[in-house]
């Protein structure tokens, strides 16, 4: 019997339930659930609307698509920041059975135009910012849709663009009145693109069930933390994003909490937020935690009402979760997942466990999890192979692409293209995507396992690991290093660190101190660049010694 079909990870469930309880449903149920509810939905800087304003908005915005033309199973393109128009926009195309295309606004009309060519967008929803970029003559029609709703700033971008609609008009239609019937098991609600780091970006399809189950899943897992009243979220992971969009918005609206949405992440303006609203949940990336810590210390900022935060898109270096914890006295914990996923499948137990491990936990409920080797057989507890998860989360294929769907998605398992073993309690930890993998004198090298011991020498605020030639070695190992403000690092004392703690083949041959690393929209530091950079250099070591 494999040791995956045993599931030990349930033991350590303490009341969380072992799947989920209620039937799937659509997900703009996160909002009708509460729609009578006077209770604050979205903090605004100037304002505060209710949950059942939002949805009364919700309704609207589907009567106005529907007006357009948009019919159930039409691809509605949302190019907004975190707001409450993000929010509006994407929900009433759930709720006149469209399916959202969210993309980041930030992105180049080269990039833009490839996404539009292949989801085939019957509208688009953007800035007004963007007003000025748009391209004349497209072929859909073109809401402007101010952060806010402010008409006069809707109205401004017009004159920069003529052809496009003003997306506040909508707040004034009535309700639509026989919205269609969703099957959340098999409509769509999402094309959600992959960030392209393994090729061209691919639109995972996913079904209101899927997200909808991602959003119980979360809120399963995180009610020990939930307070007796109403919760605070702070959002500054885009929307755009499936993990903005599932463990911030979707949670957030599903538990009837406040929403404090930021457009972009800033300690400072996250400090002020912090102390007006006095957020209880606050999801976000290993970065964002690093740059409010170190914040919060010089500014002696009190977090301590932050009771949860999980994790997500890079892995979260044990010192950056202690110093986070200690300032917050909350829970820290790290989570994993994929856009395949809606996203995630594993997280850290965030309740009172007598086993506290690093990585990224255990299976959420109602998630099957395999390690495979090459030939696809089961390894035992504490090997490493391919990560594989099944459950009502993961996607139903990408988009136009029954190649690739046939290649990631057998018998309802996705092959998730990461390494990651299990210990026999049932605890998970990821070694690293195969691709990021370094071999090195014919050793496998993770980087994830270097940055760990990086992180922990005084003075790093950053670190990445990436492989680079090596004519002896065949690859070797490279820290890309940012020092913490007001601190000089001398890469001889780095290493003399490193060799207490890490093999000789694992051991970095190169350092390089740069003032910040490269990253995505949601913090993300990006290895790729950091590899693609070093490659066009030229960079590579040369000889048989250490240079």
């Amino acid at each position: 019997m494999s040791a995956y079909s045993e599931k030990p990870w349930l033991q350590h469930y303490g009341e969380v339930p072992h799947t989920l309880q209620e039937p799937l449903r659509p997900l703009y149920d996160v909002i009708e659930r509460w729609g009578q509810d006077s209770r604050t939905a979205v903090v605004l800087e100037d304002r505060e609307v209710s949950y059942s304003t939002l949805w009364s908005m919700v309704n609207r915005v589907a009567r106005g698509l529907e007006q357009l033309g948009i019919h159930k199973g039409d691809r509605v393109a949302i190019l907004l920041p975190n707001s409450l128009a993000f929010v509006q926009a994407y929900f009433g195309a759930l709720r006149v059975g469209a399916v959202v295309v969210a993309l980041n606004p930030l992105y180049t009309p080269a990039e833009l135009a490839a996404l539009f060519m292949d989801s085939e967008p019957s509208v688009l929803i953007v800035p007004p910012e963007a007003a000025g970029k748009l391209p004349p003559g497209l072929p859909w029609p073109v809401m402007m849709a101010d952060m806010h709703n402010r008409h006069e700033v809707e109205e401004e971008a017009r004159r920069l663009y003529p052809q496009a609609h003003l997306f506040s008009d909508w707040l004034s239609l009535p309700e639509i009145e026989n919205p269609p019937h969703i099957d959340p098991e098999k409509d769509l609600a999402l094309l959600q693109y992959t960030g392209g780091t393994t090729g061209l970006p691919k639109g995972a399809m996913l079904t209101h069930a899927n997200l909808w189950a991602n959003a119980e899943q979360s809120r399963l897992w995180m009610q020990s933390l939930l307070s007796g009243g109403q919760d605070t979220v702070l959002i500054a992971l885009p929307l755009f994003h499936a993990y903005g969009m599932t463990v911030g918005m979707n949670l957030g609206l599903l538990i009837g909490a406040r929403l404090v949405l930021m457009a972009r992440f800033h300690p400072e303006q996250a400090a002020s937020w912090i102390v007006r609203t006095h957020p209880t949940l606050f999801p976000g990336a290993p970065t964002m935690y690093v740059a409010l810590a170190q914040y919060a210390t010089e500014h002696n900022l009190d977090l301590t009402s932050i009771k949860g935060c999980i994790s997500g898109s890079a892995p979260l270096p044990e010192p950056v979760q202690q110093n986070f914890e200690r300032l917050t006295r909350g829970r820290i914990v790290e989570g994993y997942g994929l856009t395949e996923a809606s996203p995630v499948t594993h997280c850290q137990p965030v309740w009172p466990v007598d086993i506290r491990r690093t990585g990224i936990g255990l299976p959420y409920p109602s998630t099957e999890v395999r390690i495979i080797d090459s030939s696809g057989t089961d390894v035992p507890a504490g090997e490493p192979g391919e990560l594989l998860v099944r459950g009502p989360q993961v996607m139903r294929g990408y988009w136009k692409r029954p190649e690739e769907t046939q290649a990631a998605l057998q018998d309802g398992w996705l092959y998730t293209g990461d390494v990651a073993a299990m210990d026999a309690d049932g605890y998970f930890t990821i070694q690293d995507r195969k691709k990021d993998l370094i071999i090195c004198s014919g050793f496998n090298v993770y980087p994830r396992e270097i940055e760990e011991v990086l992180y922990q020498y005084p003075g790093v605020e950053e670190a990445c690991v990436i492989g680079i030639p090596d004519p002896y070695r065949g690859e070797t190992v490279k820290a890309v290093i940012v020092p913490r403000e007001g601190t000089a690092l001398d890469a001889g004392k780095i290493e003399e660190f490193c060799k207490e703690r890490l093999v000789s083949y694992k051991r970095p041959r190169v350092y390089e101190m740069v003032d910040h690393l490269p990253k995505s929209a949601i913090g993300k530091i990006l290895r790729r660049e950091l590899s693609r950079a070093a490659s066009q250099h030229g960079q590579e070591v040369s000889g048989k010694e250490q240079s």
